[in-house]
């Protein structure tokens, strides 16, 4: 495959962007992140009217700008054998079962044993996101988080499935297991989210953060206070999930950012006490990957099986409830 060239894109300011930032409205526009606009801007790669705007002054309707998205860097990763669930694939996309504990692209302290690196072997044609280092990459799991991921074969197909997660026209549910039960059967949680301000690794709910909704469905409640849950997002926020439930004050067992340490006590039958000290991350997976595939227009409906500990967690609960 020949390396991808430059690529230009065109596009006008509809009438319900007007007055929203820059890069937020470049962003939604274009499929690319808000993150990888601001670095084109700052690189000089966005015109309008041969000039260079600041990403954070209001658009106006109708006007018109220049995006200009460099070839993509050669990536200077080695890939490994290592082995993939793959729940689907076609000459587009795959969809892979990613596991536990499994980074999905290399990043500080993180340079071996990556799904990219997985993935680069499998696929060694893979297409860079943002010019570099996570090869088909559209959307992320968690490191402990463990469910359905989609990844693009070639640019048309990446560029498609990002303009699905950033319209959200598609279907993601995931189950967790948490500490506590809720009063209600379902529920929708809207919270808006942002860095929490004094841990820049965390999330919180905060009044001005950005709009984020998880409808929440209790499929399970355990007499010692645990329930399982059944979430779709209708938004996609980072750890959006882990902080909507812990706020509720429904932490995910076996979360080390968003929970306290915690030790069942005497009253928790042995396999189900063994099950949850087991865990080593959230108990969070993610079960339902289905959307329209950008070329063929069929459904892709994915739906990935419980890893090990999960299956042995959920059955522990399961039994002990008799």
């Amino acid at each position: 495959m020949e390396p991808a060239a430059a690529e230009t894109l065109t596009v006008t300011i509809p009438d319900h962007l007007a007055g929203v930032r820059l890069d937020d409205a470049l962003a939604q526009l274009s499929a690319q992140s808000r993150s990888r606009i601001q670095g084109l801007l700052q690189a000089g790669n966005i015109t309008a009217h041969r000039s260079k705007p600041k990403r954070s002054r209001k658009v106006v309707s109708g006007e018109v700008f220049t995006i200009t998205l460099p070839a993509a860097a050669p990536l200077a990763l080695e890939p490994e054998a290592i082995a993939l669930d793959i729940l689907y694939e076609d000459d587009y996309l795959l969809v892979v079962n990613k596991p536990a504990g499994m980074v999905v692209h290399p990043s500080h302290g993180h340079d071996r044993g990556t799904l990219v690196h997985a993935l680069l072997h499998h696929c060694p044609d893979l297409p860079g996101i943002n010019g570099i280092q996570r090869p088909g990459i559209v959307h992320r799991l968690d490191k402990d988080s463990s469910g359905a991921l989609v990844i693009a074969k070639e640019e048309a197909t990446m560029r498609a499935l990002g303009v699905l997660f950033a319209h959200h026209d598609l279907e993601r549910q995931y189950i967790a297991w948490c500490r506590g039960t809720p009063p209600w059967h379902r529920y929708t949680i809207d919270l808006p989210l942002g860095r929490h301000r004094h841990n820049r690794q965390k999330m919180a709910v905060c009044h001005d953060g950005k709009r984020a909704v998880t409808v929440a469905e209790c499929e399970m409640r355990h007499r010692l206070r645990y329930s399982r849950m059944r979430l779709t997002l209708e938004t996609g926020r980072t750890h959006q999930i882990r902080v909507h439930l812990s706020h509720l004050g429904l932490p995910i067992l076996g979360d080390p950012l968003y929970a306290r340490p915690f030790h069942p006590d005497k009253r928790t039958p042995e396999p189900l006490r063994n099950a949850i000290l087991a865990l080593r991350g959230q108990a969070l997976h993610a079960e339902l990957l289905a959307f329209d595939h950008p070329v063929t227009g069929k459904e892709v409906r994915c739906v990935a099986p419980l890893p090990p500990h999960l299956r042995l967690l959920d059955t522990a609960l399961i039994d002990s409830q008799c």
